[in-house]
């Protein structure tokens, strides 16, 4: 199972990149609504991608890094903001071969 940790401020656009990563065979997807909630998630599960949406500003995106740092997680961390389903789906799928 590849589970992907989706990071967006924004509910509805968030819950929809969900649906599209869960109708993928083989892929889980959680949602992360603010950098607090990410945090929790990294610390609870190890993730193999961790999509950075709408609303996550840089300066919350390099503590999120710095955590995995931490935790010595080898975590791709992959910016999408819309695209299309295609675009998303390429973008994971560049994250997971270079992981």
């Amino acid at each position: 199972m590849t589970n992907i940790l989706i990071v967006c401020t924004n509910q509805p656009i968030a819950a929809t990149i969900g649906r599209l990563i869960d109708k993928m065979e083989g892929w889980h997807a959680a949602v992360a609504l603010s950098l607090n909630d990410a945090l929790e998630h990294c610390y609870a599960k190890t993730y193999d991608v961790i999509l950075i949406g709408s609303g996550i500003s840089q300066e919350h995106e390099d503590v999120l890094n710095l955590h995995l740092e931490k935790l010595n997680a080898k975590t791709p961390v992959v910016k999408h903001y819309g695209g299309g389903s295609g675009l998303l789906y390429a973008e994971i799928y560049q994250a997971l071969v270079k992981k």
